[in-house]
Order: C-alpha cells, then structure tokens, then sequence
C-alpha cells in the first residue's frame, strides 16, 4: 500500500528461515532494490536478495568459513569462455590435504551463482562441517545452460525446446571435471565424486551419471527426474522468478531415452559401486510424477533408489533442505 508519506508499504510474514529474491517493479520496469547491496543472479534477470535468519545451518555464524570463487575457463567442447562457482573448505588455502569432490548443478531458472546466493550452499557447507555432520569437501558449481544466444549467463531454451542436456554433458566431462580435478586438490576418483542438481539439473545430473556410472558413487536428484521423458515442460519464460519457472524438458522422449541407455542401465558392473542413488521431491511440486516414474524405471533395471517425498513445492525452501539431508551422506 502507499503511504500518506508517498512511500509503497508491504508487511509480510511469518516467513521460514532463508534466502528470498524479489525485486519492485516501478510503472512497468522491473528493477532491483537500490538500497539493497545484496543481489542475486538467474539465467535472465538479477534479483534483489534478503535473508531472514533462525536456521542453525543456514546463517552466517562464527565457525570456520570456507571460500567461493567464481571461475572462468575455456570450454573446448562448446568453443567459448564459460563460467562455474566454486567453494573450497575452511583450510583449503593454507594446507595441502586433497579433498572429495561434489559437482552441484542449478535449475533451469537459474545459473552457476544461484547455488551460493539464494541457495546459502556456502554457509550450509560451513555450518555442517562446523558441526562434523559432514566431511570438508569442494563443491563444484557449474553453469548448466549452454545456448550461445543471450548474456554471459546464458539464454534460457525457447518455450517448447529441448534443454541443452547433450552440450552440458559434453562441456562437463570434456571440460569441466578434468578443469577442477586438475586446478584444485582433490581425490579424483569414483570413492570420491559426487553429483546431485535441482530440477532441469537433476535431470541433466542423471543423462551425465548413468552413462558414466563408473565415476561417481553418490549421485542426487532434487525435485527432478528423466525431465520431458514422461510428458509436461517447457522453458523459462524471461523475467519469471527461478523458484516457479516452468521447467525445460529433457531431449528426448522415453522409450527412447530408456532405449539408447539400456547397455548403462543394466550395467551391473557399474552398478556394483554406486553407493548413493537419492530422490527428494515436494509432494506438491507439478514434477512428483516425473520423480516417480523415474525412479520406478531405474528399479525396474535394478538400481535401489532411495527417494523422499516432502512438505512443499518447486522452491529454494526445499532445495536448501535436499542439500543438507543430501551431503550428510557423502564420503562415508
């Protein structure tokens, strides 16, 4: 409401614990709160950012601080400089020990610097290795669009596209992975790597897992599946918030997805040494019945999923849950 001071008035609450975008839109233009340094970026806007404290894991307390950097590195399989967010330990800089690794992907909404702005990836890893709930580990948080079209950041696919699942996968294993295992200490092997993403990132998370199945022994889906496998998505329409964005499809359609990776699912070889195949999903998320069915279609080839229906919908209140349910379990 407007004041009889002229200033516009909002109260709301109460509000859960954690990182919330917005931004104000004045006579049509939307714009980002200039008295408010904090922002965040998505794949097509930035937003304005503000944290509300109460969580043990989430706030910026008085423990030990690892570091985020932001990374750029030259993509050899898509031609072009690219970027990725990276978070090191506390004691990363000043020691030498090597360190599991953990690759953690965005949405479709989103791009590389969410996970550790509105995401609090960061502080939630500080706070939990603070707490020995989890071992120190690098987290490796790349850019998942891939379209050469748009800003730095990347362009969203068009309404009713395919997500760019084979390019991400191509810059993944061509570039990404062997740029951080050789750039940083790490423990680069399967024992030791990990992969999870939120939505079009859990989906991108598994056409990268299954196929190379015998690199990584955790892998996590959050709020996601074979996205586009069993109906429903499209893109992002610029300018929608991340957290509701309607979600880009996977590139194939299922049998035929199923089809082409009958040899990796039923890799039992490969099988034999994933500890860690995880599922979390809102039961109110539009995506509960693509999680579903994904994961009865790896039973059926016999993988042991775990997954874990909970309160809530496609937002950042869950997905900074999964992650702290999620990593808990790594490197046991």
């Amino acid at each position: 409401t407007k004041g009889e001071n002229g200033v516009w008035e909002i109260t709301l609450g109460p509000v859960d614990p954690g990182a919330y975008r917005y931004n104000f839109n004045v006579d049509g233009v939307t714009v980002i709160d200039p008295r408010n340094p904090s922002i965040s970026e998505s794949n097509t806007n930035v937003w304005s950012l503000v944290y509300v404290p109460g969580s043990d894991l989430m706030d910026t307390r008085e423990v030990p601080h690892g570091a985020v950097a932001s990374v750029t590195y030259y993509s050899t399989a898509l031609k072009r400089f690219r970027r990725m967010h990276v978070y090191t330990p506390p004691g990363y800089e000043t020691g030498t020990s090597k360190y599991p690794i953990f690759y953690l992907l965005h949405g479709a909404g989103d791009c590389d610097e969410a996970w550790t702005s509105v995401g609090r990836a960061g502080f939630i890893l500080d706070n939990l290795i603070a707490a020995k709930k989890v071992k120190p580990m690098l987290v490796v948080m790349p850019a998942g669009h891939t379209s050469t079209t748009g800003g730095a950041r990347g362009a969203p696919p068009a309404a009713g596209g395919p997500a760019p699942v084979d390019e991400f996968t191509q810059d993944f294993m061509t570039d990404i992975m062997p740029y951080a295992e050789t750039h940083y200490r790490v423990l680069a092997d399967r024992a030791h790597r990990a992969i999870a993403g939120l939505s079009m990132g859990g989906s991108q998370t598994l056409n990268i897992a299954i196929p190379h199945l015998e690199k990584f022994a955790y892998v996590g889906v959050y709020s996601s599946g074979l996205i586009g496998a069993f109906g429903g998505g499209r893109g992002a329409a610029r300018g929608t918030p991340p957290a509701a964005a309607p979600i880009a499809p996977a590139a194939q359609q299922p049998p035929a997805w199923e089809q082409q990776h009958m040899a990796d699912l039923d890799n039992a070889a490969a099988k034999k040494g994933l500890k860690l195949l995880w599922f979390s999903t809102g039961v109110d998320d539009g995506l509960i019945s693509t999680t579903k069915a994904t994961v009865d279609m790896l039973k059926k080839h016999g993988f042991s999923p775990v997954f874990q229906e909970s309160p809530g919908a496609h937002t950042w209140l869950n997905w900074r849950n999964y992650l702290i349910e999620f990593t808990p379990q790594l490197f046991q």
